[in-house]
């Protein structure tokens, strides 16, 4: 016999898949194919229109290709300054904004995380009822107004600090992912519950931090209501209200204003939507990649021992 016939002989046989597995396989791909179209499209769609001409978006021309190829939307957005200061202003209100939530967030979930704390069921079923009922708008503002915090960074910071669903997830984490004879090891060896957490829970809750830092940062770089409510001043306000007050600042014309000057500004209008969509998106999809790996091991964990 030779080699390659005692090779062939010793290779173990392929497993057929039957008709029922090749058609379930099928409508597999055809399901995740069809969530690909459904997410894609639009965002090809997004981007062909921000890099095509303003008669072109205006008219409807474009759908996946741009159209007239132009950067005239991008133009008009980076050359106003107020784009600059607003970018700024949103990456300082995301970055100390969700360091600060995360902190206090860990700070919550990590002792109602632990079976010795007394009284955590009671105090976890309070911090649910806030997300259930809150205290409404105008409560919520008059609040903020006698702290002092109108018309400051912190209004944009403080009031929204902690999630409740992102405390639920923390908890949940906590509890199912570090065993408690690890606690037990730590407290035997001497360590204070604060060097317990320092050096022993935050290490192995890496993946749980990710995901909560990356639903406050999105939530941060995102808003723009809490900053129309309780800023005043234009050098504070976050890009996204920047760009709202751009869009309206094209869109609004002046009875006086000849048509064909009024028609080319409703272009323009219509054009930076798209282009600033893109703007205020990048950032967030640059980062998204880094962190989108602890997704299923940040929140699955917990939501499958739960």
């Amino acid at each position: 016999m030779t080699r390659t016939a005692e090779k062939r002989r010793l290779r173990p046989g392929r497993v057929r898949d039957s008709g029922v597995d090749r058609l379930f396989m099928a409508c597999v791909y055809l399901l995740l194919i069809t969530f690909l179209a459904v997410v894609l499209l639009p965002l090809m769609y997004i981007v062909a229109n921000s890099f095509s001409s303003p008669n072109a978006v205006s008219s409807g021309r474009v759908w996946l290709w741009p159209v007239d190829f132009s950067i005239r939307g991008y133009e008009v957005a980076l050359g106003n300054p107020q784009i600059v200061t607003g970018f700024a202003n949103s990456l300082f209100y995301t970055v100390v904004g969700t360091l600060v939530s995360v902190v206090l967030t860990i700070a919550i979930a990590y002792p109602l995380s632990r079976k010795d704390f007394y009284g955590r069921n009671v105090i976890t079923a309070f911090i649910v009822f806030t997300m259930i009922f809150a205290g409404g708008l105008i409560p919520t503002y008059l609040v903020v107004q006698k702290l002092g915090l109108l018309d400051t960074r912190l209004a944009l910071i403080v009031p929204g600090a902690i999630g409740v669903w992102q405390v639920i997830i923390a908890r949940a984490y906590l509890r199912n992912s570090i065993p408690d004879s690890l606690y037990e090891a730590a407290e035997i060896d001497g360590a204070s519950s604060l060097r317990v957490l320092w050096s022993v829970v935050l290490p192995l809750a890496k993946p749980m931090i990710a995901v909560v830092a990356l639903m406050y940062a999105i939530g941060q770089w995102n808003a723009y209501f809490d900053a129309l409510l309780y800023l005043k001043s234009d050098d504070l306000y976050p890009l996204q209200l920047v760009l709202r007050n751009l869009i309206i600042l094209n869109t609004q014309a002046g009875g006086q204003m000849d048509a064909a000057i009024m028609m080319q500004r409703q272009q323009l209008a219509d054009l930076l939507k798209y282009s600033l969509i893109v703007i205020s998106t990048v950032p967030v999809l640059l980062i998204y990649p880094f962190v989108a790996r602890y997704f299923t091991k940040g929140i699955m964990i917990g939501a499958i021992k739960g």
